[in-house]
């Protein structure tokens, strides 16, 4: 199955996506993990006024099969969490780029996208496996 990956995102290898306004990153989760999870049952995110740091857990996405941590792409403080998702966490599955955002963060650091995939690097990367 093709998965859309859009194409303005950066990704981790984690399977979380970054779309950057500006200073302001908002966190999600790719489509293929959302497929990989399987059925979304249960979701913990920080509050607003949180730090993040990047690589480190800032929550974790619960399903029938698996508990998976969310690392965080970059460090900053959390600005805005999708609350809607934590009462239906299975709209993940519905629009996972859209209106199934995890967290928006101010960004401390542009540089640390650096190392984050393009959209090609990360379609390699889970169709190879």
């Amino acid at each position: 199955m093709a998965f859309e990956y859009p194409e303005d995102l950066k990704y981790l290898d984690t399977h979380e996506y970054v779309r950057l306004d500006g200073e302001t990153a908002t966190v999600g989760i790719t489509a293929f993990a959302v497929d990989q999870l399987g059925d979304i049952v249960f979701l913990e995110l920080p509050e607003v006024g949180d730090t993040v740091e990047k690589g480190e857990k800032f929550g974790t996405v619960e399903s029938v099969k698996a508990v998976e941590d969310l690392k965080s792409p970059v460090s900053g403080t959390v600005l805005a969490v999708n609350l809607p998702l934590l009462d239906t966490p299975e709209a993940l599955a519905e629009d996972p780029y859209g209106e199934a955002w995890l967290i928006k963060v101010q960004i401390d650091d542009l540089a640390d996208l650096e190392d984050a995939l393009s959209v090609e690097e990360y379609r390699a990367q889970v169709e190879g496996e």
